[in-house]
């Protein structure tokens, strides 16, 4: 049985309608006027136990709406979601034990607080006895590389020490779902690594789901297989992440070092030339010709070093969402 099922989701939102100005302000206390936005339109897909899938889109595209439906904080309008066999607007003990939801944006942590005593309190609320949860933050801190964080105030941690606090707080409990909203959001590289390595590491040791929603592209290719985009509310493609590239990233390139400088109008022959550098060329090639392109290159060309590779995963998306703005406009949550 799948441990999440997103059956024709729909949310709308009656959002109120004010001209601007001063006019306008006092025309809407007289006689108010409001609007629907469609934030989610019948949106459907499922999760299988231990899988880990990106849920891709631009910004207002509904993602936030369906993490936050998935979790219980919003209420559908229709279609039904079901998390490990239960409905989630019911925000029963026996679901929320089990899931967990981080976002890059909000904080759970004490501010004036050392990290370590919303740990504790965290353990409490979920009934983790003391010893066993000493153990589980020791464990998780111990993966994440936390020590003297957890002794300091958590408003003086940097933005990188912060989120991982957050992630141990969030993963104390031992959840078997795990809807992560941006949880690499203004990292650097180095805490984005870590989080990753986590995220991996905690989804082998305990088998668990995870939805990951994130806009920067490495997170989505070091963790996630398959992907969900949605696009103005509704699902526009649900499949693996090499099957995307291959539908939205026709093209393979081919990077070329040659024996002498590179010539464009020679090297045209082969394919579309991107760019020049010195005695290195890359070319654009459709994704059946690279074989014949390839042994052409080396039976005509001094050819030093090739390699061929699919466009990088930031260029399929941003075609991707190029492709869906031609769909039929739906308006955005607000």
């Amino acid at each position: 049985m799948p441990a999440v099922v997103v059956d024709n989701l729909s949310k709308t939102y009656r959002v109120a309608d004010k001209p601007p100005g001063l006019r306008g302000a006092i025309g809407h206390l007289v006689r108010r006027k409001h609007r629907d936005v469609h934030a989610v339109r019948g949106v459907s897909f499922a999760i299988e136990p231990g899988e880990v899938v990106g849920f891709l889109g631009a910004n207002g595209a509904g993602k936030t709406t369906v993490m936050k439906t998935l979790t219980g904080l919003v209420h559908p309008t229709s279609g039904t979601v079901n998390v490990l066999g239960h409905v989630p607007k019911r925000r029963r003990a026996a679901l929320l034990r089990q899931i967990t939801l981080v976002m890059g944006n909000k904080q759970q942590l004490v501010w004036d607080l050392p990290a370590g005593d919303t740990l504790r309190l965290n353990a409490a609320i979920y009934g983790i006895a003391e010893q066993e949860a000493r153990r589980r933050i020791e464990h998780l801190c111990g993966v994440l590389g936390l020590d003297k964080q957890l002794t300091q105030p958590v408003r003086k941690l940097s933005l990188g020490e912060r989120m991982k606090c957050e992630l141990v707080a969030a993963l104390l409990h031992h959840p078997k779902v795990l809807f992560l909203d941006e949880p690499t959001l203004g990292l650097d590289v180095n805490a984005q690594v870590a989080v990753r390595d986590f995220v991996r590491r905690y989804n082998a040791e305990h088998g668990a789901s995870v939805l990951l929603t994130s806009h920067y592209m490495a997170d989505i290719t070091a963790l996630c297989d398959r992907v969900v985009v949605i696009h103005r509310g509704r699902l526009y493609f649900d499949g693996r992440l090499d099957e995307l590239t291959a539908r939205f990233a026709p093209e393979r390139q081919v990077r070329v070092e040659l024996a002498e400088p590179a010539d464009e109008a020679v090297l045209s022959a082969y394919g579309v030339v991107d760019a020049i550098d010195g005695r290195a060329a890359t070319l654009r090639v459709s994704r059946d010709s690279v074989p014949v392109v390839v042994n052409r290159l080396l039976d005509d060309q001094r050819v030093v070093d090739l390699t061929v590779a699919d466009a990088p995963i930031d260029e399929v998306i941003e075609k991707l969402f190029a492709d869906a703005d031609a769909a039929p406009d739906v308006e955005r949550a607000p």
